[in-house]
C-alpha cells in the first residue's frame, strides 16, 4: 500500500478542502475525470450522485478532480444537482492528477483514475484507464469494496 499524496485544492463553492482533514475520521473515494459538461464524464458523475445512499452507507466521503476551474464546476454542479465537491485541478495546471499518475500530458487533462484511501491515508484501490477509455459497470461498487 501507498500513502496518497495529500492536496490542498478548491471546491464548486471556491472554498479549500484538503484530503488529510478526512485523515483519522473517514476514507475517501478520488475520482479524477477529464472535463465538465461532457457526456461520459457526466454519467460517472451521476453514477456517484445517484450512488449518494452507497456510499453513504460505507463511510466514504466522494472527491471528485478535474482540470476544470471552479467557476465551470459551480454551474454544473448546480445543473446536475451533484451535491459532493467538484474540485478544480486547475493551477499549477494538473498537479494533483500528475502526483496520482493520471495526468495526460498531451491534453493537459486527467484521464479517469479511481483511488479509495483509507482512514490512514494509505491508498487501498487504484485504477487508471487510459485515454477516452469510461469507467466499466459497477465501477463504484467495485472501488467501494475496498473499504
Amino acid at each position: 500500500m501507498l500513502l496518497a499524496p495529500d492536496f490542498a485544492l478548491r471546491d464548486q463553492n471556491n472554498q479549500v478542502v484538503r484530503l488529510a482533514d478526512f485523515r483519522g475520521t473517514r476514507a475517501v473515494l478520488l475520482v479524477f475525470y477529464p472535463f465538465a459538461f461532457t457526456g461520459t464524464c457526466q454519467s460517472e458523475l451521476g453514477s456517484v450522485r445517484d450512488g449518494s445512499d452507497l456510499l453513504a452507507d460505507a463511510g466514504v466521503q466522494v472527491l471528485t478532480i478535474s482540470v476544470d476551474t471552479v467557476y465551470a464546476h459551480k454551474v454544473w454542479a448546480e445543473r446536475e444537482g451533484y451535491g459532493f465537491p467538484l474540485l478544480s485541478d486547475f493551477w499549477p495546471h494538473g498537479a494533483v492528477a500528475r502526483d496520482y499518475g493520471v495526468l495526460n500530458e498531451k491534453t493537459g487533462a486527467a484521464v479517469r483514475g479511481t483511488f479509495l484511501v483509507d482512514a490512514d491515508g494509505m491508498i487501498r484501490f487504484a485504477e487508471r484507464l487510459g485515454p477516452g477509455v469510461g469507467r466499466a459497470p459497477g465501477w463504484l461498487s467495485t472501488a467501494l469494496a475496498a473499504a
